[in-house]
C-alpha cells in the first residue's frame, strides 16, 4: 500500500498503529526475540526459496541451462 493511502486512510493506519509496541519496558528482551524470530523466518524463506529454485530448474532444464551458461559467462568476464 502507497504512503498516501495509509495517511487518507485513517483505519489502516490504526491497524498499523496497533501492530507497533508502545510499551519500552522489557525492549531488550523484546529486541532478542525478536531477532531469534527474525532469523528464523529468514531461514525458513531461504530454505523455501532454494527449494522453489531446485523445482523451477527440474521443471525448466533448459531455462536452466541457458540460465547455468549465462553465470558462467559473467564470471569469466569479470575483472577483479
Amino acid at each position: 500500500m502507497a504512503d498516501g493511502e495509509q495517511r487518507r486512510n485513517p483505519v489502516s493506519r490504526a491497524v498499523s498503529d496497533a501492530r507497533e509496541p508502545r510499551d519500552t519496558t522489557g525492549e531488550a528482551a523484546d529486541a532478542q526475540e525478536s531477532d531469534t524470530a527474525r532469523r528464523r523466518r529468514r531461514a525458513q524463506f531461504l530454505r523455501e526459496l532454494h527449494e522453489a529454485k531446485q523445482l523451477r530448474d527440474r521443471v525448466q532444464p533448459r531455462r536452466a541451462r541457458a540460465a547455468r551458461m549465462r553465470q558462467q559467462m559473467r564470471m569469466r568476464t569479470f575483472r577483479w
